[in-house]
């Protein structure tokens, strides 16, 4: 019996496990949630937010050009011929012999002030004290990561406007999945209906045929829908960086009323600098002055300053240098070195002015970025002004088609309306219900369109 238990308790330790396992692969986001779960997982954002670490990386390179630099360094060397010393004819008491005759030819003995071998060892260090290049580098160190910062904003930007209208469309063909089955569950009745009255003689076989024709009509669109919603999760899912085996549901409604919360204070208050596709532009401008300015630099004179210590030794034979026989005195220096451009052909001024016309260039670039910007506003005003127009339209006229259709089905109940009537008020009720979703969806595009143009999104 307590092998049985034990069994019976470790079977439901998996079950349990199993069924945390699955709870764990279903999401369940509203539209912040998906848009916080898309800047951790989308490929776009997680590589931009790389080319911050790789900026960050660089700027230590540049500032490493600015620190001490330290080598040692050893070496030893084999003077395999030793070249000699001439002394010419007549040289008098060259080797500091006392009554030395002269020489009495031309002479070459060897060199006195090598050996067969000599050995170094040491360290040698050397530290930039001004060069404008690397100064300018230093400058822009902050700019630089501020700038990959700010384009992988602008791309998430873009990430999350696609997944917010991806959302909301998903949001959308639900509601409008619910009104298909809506409609079937009322063609259903109606053919019920219709099949007693002709059970008691008081309809054609004829008017059920055509109910059975929009009910497979209904049926097949409902399954074109449901397949679309489907395709529809896949690939928001991929641009979230969920795994497509896992689980997802929405849970944000989409009303008339969230559409138009906040509008009337996003639009008293605009400043380019809220877009950050304009930050990124301006910090680019910034860029490319501190590029002039490094070429500018280039001119100036860099000063450096080096110094060595070694342990330096010669002898007649390689072993003495390791077996201790060998004499290894210091050698050191401390220099000061400055370098002066004098010409180089131009190609500085060349450079100058190529750097002068990319500036130029970005800054036509925000003027024109200034226009876009001003364009996409005014644009998505009127186009958001219009869309909710539209929808509140639709939506009148969904509740009036509503109404039609249910005052001629009571006259088809009570004898005074037709079949054919009944089918035209059901058409043109759905037809408003398409429509209404259709203008609904709208509506929420061109709201996030709008947010976008004035940097609120």
């Amino acid at each position: 019996m307590q092998k049985i238990r034990l069994m019976v308790m470790a079977i439901m330790g998996l079950m349990i496990a199993g069924s945390g396992n699955a709870q764990d692969s279903t999401h369940y986001f509203t539209l912040q949630q998906a848009l916080e779960y898309g800047q951790q997982h989308n490929v776009q954002v997680k590589n931009a937010l790389l080319d911050v670490n790789l900026q960050e990386q660089v700027n230590r390179e540049v500032t490493g050009n600015a620190l001490p630099q330290i080598n040692g360094r050893a070496g030893v060397t084999d003077n395999v011929k030793i070249p000699k010393m001439f002394f010419p004819k007549g040289m008098d008491n060259f080797f500091g012999e006392k009554d030395a005759p002269p020489l009495a030819k031309d002479t070459y003995i060897s060199n006195l002030f090598s050996a067969p071998w000599s050995g170094m060892a040491g360290v040698a260090l050397s530290q930039l004290l001004f060069d404008g290049q690397v100064f300018t580098g230093l400058q822009a160190r902050k700019t630089l990561i501020d700038y990959k910062k700010k384009a992988s904003e602008v791309t998430f930007e873009q990430i999350r406007l696609n997944i917010a209208k991806i959302y909301y469309q998903l949001v959308v063909s639900k509601t409008q999945i619910a009104l298909i089955d809506s409609n079937l569950a009322l063609v259903q009745k109606n053919r019920n209906d219709t099949k007693i009255m002709y059970d008691n003689g008081f309809a054609e076989k004829l008017d059920i045929d055509k109910l059975d024709v929009q009910l497979a009509n209904l049926r097949s669109q409902r399954n074109q829908v449901s397949n679309s919603v489907t395709n529809g999760y896949l690939g928001l899912k991929v641009l979230m960086g969920m795994p497509v085996k896992e689980e997802l549901v929405l849970t944000d409604e989409l009303t008339d009323e969230k559409l138009k919360e906040g509008i009337i204070e996003a639009v008293t208050e605009f400043d380019y600098s809220q877009r950050k596709d304009f930050q990124a532009a301006l910090l680019g401008e910034k860029l490319g002055a501190l590029d002039v300015q490094r070429y500018r630099y280039s001119k100036i004179p860099t000063v450096s300053l080096s110094g060595s210590w070694d342990y330096m030794t010669q002898t007649n034979k390689m072993a003495k240098m390791f077996n201790g026989t060998a004499e290894w005195y210091p050698v050191s220096a401390i220099s000061l070195n400055i370098n002066i451009p004098i010409f180089n052909g131009f190609a500085t001024n060349a450079r100058i002015a190529q750097a002068k016309i990319k500036l130029q260039q970005t800054q036509n670039q925000i003027s024109a970025l200034k226009l876009t910007i001003d364009q996409e506003r005014e644009s998505s005003v009127n186009t958001f002004k219009s869309a909710i127009t539209d929808m509140d339209y639709q939506k009148q006229n969904m509740k009036l088609a509503e109404n039609v259709y249910q005052q001629t089905k009571k006259k088809y109940e009570m004898g005074t309306g037709s079949q054919i009537e009944i089918d035209n008020a059901r058409v043109q009720l759905q037809s408003a219900q398409t429509n209404y979703y259709n203008a609904l969806y709208n509506a929420v595009v061109a709201k996030v369109d709008f947010l976008k143009a004035i940097g609120k999104f």
